[in-house]
């Protein structure tokens, strides 16, 4: 899902004078690359429009800097090895190796990356948040723009507050050169008011001129999502049951249907980042790299170029499924198709973001990068249910997500039949459960462990030898951000 405008390339440019602000430029540490001075930016209606697109573009494209955007590779690697999820095969990659076997330190540059690229783009969100109310434009627009800002400021903010606890909070366009942490309390409590003012963004737009702008529908089931986190389980349920009872959103009937290319933007997905050719509209960011780390080399001999297979799935985690389960043929590749027409066995490899029809030979990845999708709404609410002593409710919603995956792209199979008669522990023990078959290589595994308490008890498990410690329930505050600012403080235990 990839934004529409004639304007995307100009944000592009611009980058915004977020990097010229001295009250930022340390802490950012980012050389300027094309600068336009704020005193002739946000006059017009198209400066508020690229101003915003501008914020987008950070979430993906590597032409933001050195860096890469902020889903583009990092935060969902990080959050699949961080986990029972994955193993990391890239050589020559310290950095991953420590996050996959819980030995990370402060000077880890996945997280340091991670760090910079969230707060550049919450500068650039606040600057926009500021500049763009006092810009003589069409008003309904105006407040349109101000929410998706404010939208995609409290996402970052979530990952933020989630990954490292206390973190500085930033909201001006101006704001003190060595900020200190703010307390987890009131970041939570502004991606809140953040979430909410984007309750009033349309619940869709135009078609061919919105795809992959945030929605009413996006704020509300990422406000479920944050109110969950928080434990406030009345809110979290509330919210999601909005966005269920919306009838915006469906399930896709057949999971092998879910990360095909023909469906991106389709009746599953509540917010995506677009990469590659983004459904036949103008190209503003590089291809995804879903495709070059997760699948292997060996496919070479299927035509398949530049597989890597630098992360790959816990056998435990292969081994877990049920039979018949649908998710684990559509997740996993452990076959490959020799060009003498022979079939070589190999160890299992994530193949759920290669279509396989569109992108056969996989030079790129195209698809979107899936921040929020309505499967996960289904299992909010079914996880917030059962927390409020909803048994019932929590199970119809569960047995949603465990029907689909009966259908094997044909027929409903007679597997993995309903839950029914389960306690509340053994109901939060089946959600967890399906939300690691759901969701393999979406940036989601480490955070629900963390949520649920479960990271140093089910780690093991899928990793023997690694055991996380209770420092691991959040990231370490990246070093090189603590050498420029003294008022930083460091995470317990690092």
């Amino acid at each position: 899902m990839i934004l529409h405008s004639k304007y995307i390339r100009t944000a592009a440019i611009l980058l915004l004078a977020a990097f010229i602000l001295p009250s930022c430029k340390k802490f950012l540490e980012e050389d300027p690359k094309g600068l336009v001075s704020v005193s002739n930016f946000y006059k017009t209606q198209e400066d508020a429009i690229a101003a915003v697109n501008a914020i987008y573009g950070y979430l993906n494209s590597t032409s933001t800097g050195s860096t890469a955007g902020v889903y583009h590779s990092t935060f969902w690697v990080i959050a699949g090895l961080s986990s029972d999820e994955m193993l990391n095969n890239q050589l020559g990659s310290p950095d991953l190796d420590q996050l996959a076997t819980f030995t990370q330190g402060p000077q880890n540059n996945s997280l340091l990356e991670t760090w910079q690229m969230h707060y550049k783009t919450i500068t650039i969100a606040n600057i926009a948040i500021e500049r763009i109310p006092g810009i003589d434009m069409d008003a309904t627009l105006r407040t349109r723009l101000i929410n998706e800002a404010k939208f995609l400021r409290g996402l970052m903010y979530f990952d933020l507050v989630r990954m490292f606890g206390d973190v500085p909070l930033l909201t001006k366009e101006v704001e003190a050169l060595k900020p200190s942490r703010g307390a987890a309390t009131d970041v939570y409590n502004l991606i809140i008011n953040d979430l909410t003012a984007a309750e009033a963004l349309p619940p869709d737009y135009p078609v061919g001129n919105g795809k992959g702008r945030a929605t009413s529908g996006a704020a509300k089931s990422l406000l479920a999502k944050v109110y969950l986190t928080m434990k406030n389980y009345d809110k979290a349920a509330s919210k999601a049951l909005e966005v269920i009872n919306s009838n915006k959103y469906q399930l896709w009937d057949d999971f092998g249907d879910v990360f095909k290319l023909s469906s991106r933007n389709g009746k599953e997905a509540i917010f995506s980042v677009g990469f590659g050719d983004g459904g036949g509209a103008i190209s503003f960011w590089e291809v995804g790299q879903f495709n070059v780390r997760l699948l292997p080399s060996a496919l070479s001999e299927e035509g398949v170029e530049n597989a890597q297979g630098w992360q790959i799935p816990t056998l435990q985690l292969y081994n877990s499924y049920e039979a018949g389960d649908r998710r684990r043929s559509v997740t996993f590749v452990t076959q490959v198709h020799n060009k003498n027409g022979t079939i070589t066995d190999i160890r299992p490899y994530i193949q759920k973001y290669w279509d396989r029809v569109a992108e056969p030979k996989a030079n790129g990845s195209s698809n979107d990068y899936p921040v929020i999708r309505y499967a996960d709404v289904l299992l909010i609410y079914a996880e917030a249910s059962n927390e409020l002593n909803h048994p019932d409710i929590a199970l119809q919603y569960i047995n949603k997500i465990r029907k689909r995956a009966r259908f094997d792209g044909t027929v409903y199979q007679n597997v993995l039949p309903d839950y029914v008669g389960l306690s509340k522990e053994d109901i939060r023990a089946a959600i967890l459960k399906e939300r690691r078959f759901e969701f393999v290589a979406e940036g989601q595994r480490w955070f629900d462990l963390v949520r649920t308490g479960t990271l140093q008890t089910l780690v093991p498990i899928a990793k023997p030898g690694v055991v996380p410690q209770a420092k691991h329930y959040v990231f370490p505050i990246p070093q090189r951000e603590r050498d420029l600012n003294e008022n930083l403080s460091q995470n317990n235990g690092y």
